[in-house]
């Protein structure tokens, strides 16, 4: 891994408001780079807006169609990595839980949210895949939202190579103080357990469909050590340098580094 700087957005993304929403990304964009980012991580669904309802479906694009194709040339203008999230169409079914990886080269991956709430799985199909991803910096996951409860996503995750995971969200109900906590339950966790950097945002605000949002964003070292967090009811970017040494600091300790002595022959029945 080499150092990277990345910024986190909490944002607000009201429903159905697409342009409105890819004006406020962009907007967002530049001032990550201002801050000098490499990488920049929205909420999750923050281009469509989030809504488990039915409505989800008219709003939902290919990764390639016009919201995905503003994301890519913004990526290919800006220099940076952009992690947004859409509903993605699927011809097979109902939409996807999208977040897209929209590279300054033009390329465009997807991560599919694979682990659907009780109040989302009516309205959303999920995903069957783990991609990881191959920045120049370092390699990275993405887990959206709900996912981050699965230990097991994150093992799986590790045994493909991250060193980061981001887990942007769309978690509505309690104000930011109590957001906070519910995440200090499992996301330092995650990073701990598995020796890499976990990255998490939040919308904020009102959606426009009955949900508010308390804007949450919060980034753990491999230590499990909280390195940046915002705890503030309103929209920001937080920005934050995940350093090598950090990294290495844990991985290179035989008594911290857990992840090489697991015995996965066991947990099997």
């Amino acid at each position: 891994m080499q150092n990277l700087r990345v910024a986190v957005v909490v944002c607000r993304a009201p429903f159905g408001e697409i342009e409105d929403n890819l004006v406020r990304t962009g907007l967002w964009v530049e001032r990550a780079t201002q801050a000098g980012a490499k990488l920049v991580c929205f909420p999750e669904l923050n281009v469509t807006g989030y809504c488990n309802h039915t409505d989800i479906t008219a709003l939902a694009q290919p990764i390639s169609g016009p919201a995905g194709a503003r994301l890519s040339a913004l990526a290919q203008a800006s220099g940076l990595i952009i992690l947004a999230g859409l509903a993605e169409y699927n011809p097979t079914g109902l939409p996807f839980a999208t977040h897209g990886v929209f590279w300054p080269n033009g390329k465009i991956d997807v991560y599919r949210k694979l682990h659907l709430a009780p109040n989302e799985s009516a309205f959303f199909s999920p995903g069957q895949d783990v991609p990881v991803f191959e920045a120049t910096q370092a390699t990275f996951g993405i887990q959206l939202c709900y996912d981050g409860h699965f230990p097991e996503l994150a093992t799986t995750m590790t045994q493909k190579g991250v060193q980061i995971i981001f887990m942007p969200h769309a978690s509505p109900r309690g104000d930011a103080a109590a957001k906070h906590q519910s995440w200090l339950r499992h996301l330092p966790a995650r990073a701990y357990d598995n020796s890499v950097f976990v990255v998490a945002c939040n919308q904020w605000g009102t959606n426009g469909r009955g949900l508010a949002f308390p804007g949450n964003a919060l980034v753990v070292a491999p230590s499990g050590n909280i390195l940046a967090k915002r705890v503030e009811d309103e929209e920001g970017i937080l920005v934050v340098d995940l350093k090598a040494e950090d990294l290495e600091a844990v991985r290179t300790h035989a008594m911290r580094h857990f992840f090489p002595n697991r015995r996965p022959e066991l947990y099997v029945r």
